[in-house]
């Protein structure tokens, strides 16, 4: 397993070793103790599944206070541009993203800490997303920022007549505006 530590601090891009033969792949996507030796503790709490079509921009989402929540994030099928949100107030990177291409061929995994948004977008013509948490779910903890807030001019490579956002993400408030 290959770990490299992102330009934002604590946000980390996974690369699995991948045994491959005849008969097809083996990778091992999570081990506790390799994952602590080299990113930290964390004790991951619930998993999540997404589907998506192509054009989908799921908006950039958190949870604040006691309800933060850090993710590992990976592609089953298809390909997505991931992106996380520095939302740390005290931090050199506040407000700035990374994004990476996760997909089911490249087998890559982000991690994300608290403290950060998150969104992705749908790059094949669909995909599904997984992602483990490591806090719970909190509607009233939950934060959210619009797609294309131009303080983080977010470049989501989706063209825009295939722009498919929900109602919900189409109301969220820019960076600046956001719950904190």
């Amino acid at each position: 397993m290959i770990v490299k530590e992102t330009y934002l601090k604590g946000c980390f891009v996974i690369e699995p070793k991948v045994f491959e033969d005849d008969r097809g792949y083996f990778f091992e996507s999570f081990n506790e103790n390799t994952f602590e030796e080299l990113i930290g503790k964390v004790h991951f709490v619930q998993d999540n599944q997404s589907f998506s079509s192509k054009g989908v921009v799921r908006a950039i989402h958190y949870q604040i206070g006691d309800h933060s929540q850090a993710k590992l994030v990976r592609v089953l099928k298809g390909v997505v541009l991931d992106v996380a949100v520095d939302l740390r107030k005290n931090s050199p990177t506040f407000g700035k993203h990374f994004s990476i291409e996760l997909s089911e061929d490249n087998k890559k995994q982000l991690f994300i800490p608290r403290g950060f948004g998150h969104g992705f977008s749908v790059l094949s013509e669909t995909a599904e997303f997984f992602y483990k948490c490591d806090n719970f779910y909190n509607k009233e903890s939950e934060g959210g920022i619009i797609y294309n807030d131009k303080s983080l001019n977010i470049d989501w490579k989706v063209n825009h007549d295939d722009l498919n956002v929900s109602t919900k993400d189409l109301e969220l408030p820019t960076l600046q505006n956001a719950k904190n």
